[in-house]
C-alpha cells in the first residue's frame, strides 16, 4: 500500500516533516482513498492522521543548575573558562579595590586616627597601587604606630 502522497499532503497541512506523520493502522483503507486536501483534513479532524510529538530535551537539570548558580555554587576552578581578567576585567577589579581603600582611608581620617599630611601620603600610595587591600593598610598603619595591634 503506497501512501506517500497522503503522507506528503498531511505533512503540508500539519506543518511537519513527512517522517513525523502517523497513520492509524485500523483506518489505512480510508486513508488510501483520500486523495484531496479536504479528504486528508477530514481524516485529521477524526484523528486517523496525526503528527507525532516532537522529541525535546529536558530542561529540568538546567533549571536546578541555574538555581544553584544564583546561590553562588558551581563556580569553582573546574567550572571556569578563561582567565580571571575575562571574568572580572582588570579595570573593574581595580575600581572595586581602590574605592574600598579610599572609603576606609576617609573613615579613619574622620575618626581622627590620621592627620592630613599622613592621609594625603596614604591616598597617593593607594593610587600608586602600594596597598593590596584594606587589611594591608591596617598592617602598614600598625607598623607606623598609628593603630594598636588589637584594633
Amino acid at each position: 500500500m503506497n501512501l506517500v502522497t497522503q503522507k506528503r499532503i498531511a505533512a503540508e497541512i500539519l506543518k511537519v516533516g513527512a517522517g513525523k506523520i502517523w497513520f492509524d493502522p485500523d483506518k489505512l483503507s480510508e486513508i488510501k482513498e483520500a486523495i484531496t486536501k479536504s479528504d486528508i483534513k477530514s481524516l485529521i479532524s477524526v484523528k486517523s492522521i496525526r503528527a507525532k510529538k516532537l522529541p525535546y530535551q529536558s530542561r529540568a537539570r538546567n533549571r536546578i543548575n541555574k538555581i544553584q548558580k544564583r546561590k553562588g555554587l558551581r563556580s569553582g576552578q573546574g567550572s571556569r573558562k578563561g582567565k580571571r581578567t575575562a571574568r572580572i576585567p582588570r579595570k573593574k577589579a581595580w575600581m572595586i579595590k581602590i574605592r574600598a581603600q579610599r572609603k576606609f582611608l576617609r573613615a579613619i581620617k574622620e575618626k581622627g586616627h590620621v592627620d592630613n599630611k599622613l592621609f594625603k601620603s596614604l591616598m597617593s600610595k593607594a593610587k600608586g597601587g602600594f596597598f593590596r587591600s584594606e587589611r594591608h593598610i591596617k598592617i602598614y598603619l600598625q607598623e607606623k604606630g598609628v593603630f594598636k595591634k588589637d584594633g
